[in-house]
């Protein structure tokens, strides 16, 4: 059953996280397979003459939200909601909340957010909006709020708050990750460890279309200083950042930037009746013999990998390879769907090897060659033939893996 956790982050400012855990979801935004769950964080801040409240939660989760809010505030005490992100996992619960607060509080956003929100939940709710500028500071409560637009991580209404006094950073999606941690920050290397391949699938996932913008969003932070100065970051899912913040930007940042770990090669495949899987087969004991170390997916008929958990493997990949059947003059439907959203969420300057086993007519390689050569990732060569490979074909497919090798060294 879905929990909620009220957490002190500090005192001075007098500083709560109200974590809902979400275990109940399975398909984040309907698509992306994530049996682990996923957290959704609101923030709650004390200070002389305001209460700050920094995002909401789910909207199917709002008397869970608003039980513990109560625990530790009157929602007709809150005097500013902070809105960095207006996507419904973390605004849902906001129309409830205006409504017990009297609509006293004074929402604060992008003027993109506003407009969302307006479309989202109606006029009364952005009655008392005010539009922040990227850059521009307020004054609350004896504490300087300064509003850094960065769009596209992963909506255009995207910003993040830094409270210039205490060095905190409250920074919703950007900096987020799947699952449930054990804890609530980063205290614990052992729960880190455990918790960052889930933070690469979520950023490939939900930010990955737009993953150039992480890049260039977290240039921006470091070039305030405020990157290497913050004693927090606090996201809107997973883990805050207490004990070493600025490692989830500079995670976020190497994901964005693909940069891949040594001789780790991603294969993925299809296989109907072996054909493929005797091709693999052969490919896989050249990697190893030339020292790599493959990370294998595979769709048969007693397995089907979850496509989000393929693409949290690509940024960190030094090369590709893809095993396809030419089902009714396609490629086969599996292996489609999972290069159409690698070429979309995770596309880099990666090498790709393809490799391809037919019966009467050979399609499949020829159309994945043409969804490669139109993305950022690098073509090395296809080998692509009828039936179970002959010891011409596995020769052609281990000098095509020593190519591959060469390519990304």
């Amino acid at each position: 059953m879905p929990g909620v956790r009220v957490e002190k982050l500090c005192t001075d400012p007098e500083l709560y996280m109200i974590r809902v855990d979400d275990d109940q979801i399975r398909y984040f935004e309907a698509t992306w397979d994530i049996p682990e769950g996923i957290t959704y964080n609101a923030y709650l801040m004390k200070l002389k003459d305001a209460v700050v409240l920094f995002d909401v939660s789910k909207e199917e989760y709002t008397d869970l939200f608003m039980d513990a809010l109560k625990k530790l505030v009157d929602p007709k005490e809150i005097t500013h909601i902070i809105v960095h992100h207006t996507e419904p996992d973390h605004s849902g619960a906001l129309p409830r909340l205006l409504e017990e607060n009297g609509y006293r509080a004074q929402i604060i956003g992008t003027a993109f957010a506003r407009n969302l929100l307006q479309g989202f939940y109606g006029d009364r709710v952005v009655g008392n909006f005010k539009v922040v500028k990227d850059g521009e500071e307020m004054g609350i409560g004896g504490r300087t709020f300064r509003f850094i637009a960065v769009p596209w991580l992963h909506w255009p209404d995207t910003m993040i708050t830094y409270v210039v006094e205490d060095r905190l950073i409250f920074s919703c999606d950007a900096g987020g990750g799947y699952s449930i941690p054990e804890a609530i920050d980063d205290r614990d290397e052992e729960i880190v460890k455990k918790y960052l391949p889930y933070v690469t699938k979520y950023i490939v996932t939900v930010i990955g279309h737009y993953h150039k913008y992480i890049v260039q969003n977290i240039k921006k932070l470091k070039e305030l200083g405020i990157v290497e100065e913050a004693k927090m970051i606090l996201p809107g899912h997973g883990l805050a950042w207490c004990k070493n913040p600025k490692r989830i930007f500079e995670y976020y940042e190497a994901v964005g930037a693909g940069v891949p770990e040594k001789d780790k090669v991603l294969v993925v495949y299809d296989s109907m009746y072996g054909f493929v899987e005797k091709r693999m087969e052969i490919v896989l004991d050249e990697l190893s013999k030339l020292g790599k170390k493959p990370v294998v997916y595979r769709f048969t008929d007693k397995e089907a990998p979850a496509v989000s958990d393929i693409l949290g493997e690509v940024p960190s990949a030094e090369a590709l390879i893809i095993g396809a059947s030419t089902y009714e003059a396609e490629i086969h439907p599996r292996i489609r769907y999972t290069l159409y959203e690698i070429v979309d969420k995770a596309n880099y300057e990666k090498p790709v090897l393809i490799v391809g086993a037919f019966g009467w007519g050979g399609v499949a390689g020829r159309k994945i060659e043409t969804l490669i050569t139109r993305s950022r990732f690098d073509h090395v060569a296809t080998v692509e033939s009828r039936g179970y490979p002959t010891p011409e074909d596995e020769e052609k497919l281990r000098e095509a893996v020593r190519k591959l090798v060469q390519w990304a060294s």
